[in-house]
């Protein structure tokens, strides 16, 4: 019975400032929801693009000539933070070359010795 009586007082119309202040809160409920997923997709974009942009800030298609020794033979490398590391191998002696991948330029060599 309670129930009958509830859903009579739902079928009812509302009274013309009720239904204007419900008005005025839905169109402030879609403008809120379009903001809110404007800003969801203006980061989202953001992330995206840092991600995949190159972090060098060079042609990735540019090539740097890099000078190594004679008769040097690569044995690792290593790249991070806009640097590279070469570990080469000249006979019994190995080294390790540190070069600005922006420039190609070598920052330090450091040759490692065996006991």
């Amino acid at each position: 019975m309670a129930n009958a009586e509830l859903g009579d007082e739902a079928d009812k119309p509302l009274d013309p400032a009720t239904e204007r202040l419900r008005r005025k809160m839905v169109r402030l409920l879609v403008i809120s929801i379009g903001v809110t997923f404007a800003a969801v997709m203006a980061v989202l974009a953001a992330v995206v693009y840092k991600i995949t942009t190159d972090r060098s800030g060079g042609d990735p298609t540019r090539v740097l000539p890099i000078e190594i020794p004679a008769g040097s033979l690569v044995e690792d490398m290593a790249t991070g933070d806009g640097e590279m590391l070469l570990r080469l191998r000249e006979n019994e002696v190995e080294r390790i070359l540190r070069i600005d991948l922006s420039t190609g330029r070598v920052l330090s060599r450091y040759e490692l010795k065996r006991p």
